[in-house]
């Protein structure tokens, strides 16, 4: 199912899209104010249970969560029911695939420390977000990201590496690298 008119949703919300958007099913795209969110030329969203037989558990969510966080996305990008979910900024190259259910999560939700994490629950406004640890990620270009892999805050892939399927991914890579495990290592250079 193309969901085309999901696409004014976007415009409403001034996320910045190239020509060619596929939208397969109904995504979750939100853009905080004062945030970044672009996706490139002939991205595909996959957000429908049958547009990957990978087995899809969720929808696509891609989310710019506070004020100058930053979501980029480049050309010919394959997205599959995965979630993008930045604080800060997560950048993904031309001609990446981002296998079923992935996450990719610039932040880690909550603070680490309890009285500090306790402080932001007891707060309705969600609290001073600059108490949740986060690092921008970088994603090179020409990369494949298995599906059910975890790529956490402050990681960053060169060109052409290869994530392999349930890696839990933390730390530098260089380019060619094919990463697997958990916690995820480099095992090979292709």
């Amino acid at each position: 199912m193309n969901s085309n008119w999901y696409k004014l949703v976007l415009k409403c919300m001034k996320v910045k899209y190239g020509k060619g958007l596929l939208l397969k099913g109904v995504p979750v795209i939100f853009r905080k104010n004062g945030s970044r969110l672009e996706l490139g030329k002939n991205v595909t969203v996959k957000s429908s249970f049958l547009s990957n037989l990978v087995g899809l558990y969720s929808r696509t969510i891609i989310v710019t969560r506070a004020p100058g966080a930053e979501i980029v996305i480049g050309d010919n990008v394959g997205i599959s029911g995965a979630t993008i979910y930045a604080r800060k900024g997560i950048y993904i190259g031309d001609n990446t695939c981002i296998g079923g259910n992935c996450k990719i999560l610039d932040n880690d939700f909550h603070p680490l420390e309890a009285e500090t994490r306790n402080k932001l629950l007891a707060d309705a406004n969600g609290g001073n977000s600059d108490l949740v640890p986060a690092k921008p990620i970088k994603i090179g270009k020409d990369c494949f990201i298995g599906c059910n892999s975890i790529i956490l805050k402050g990681t960053v892939l060169g060109d052409g590496c290869v994530v392999g399927a349930g890696a839990v991914v933390s730390g530098k890579f260089e380019s060619g690298s094919v990463i697997a495990g958990n916690p995820a290592k480099a095992i090979r250079i292709i």
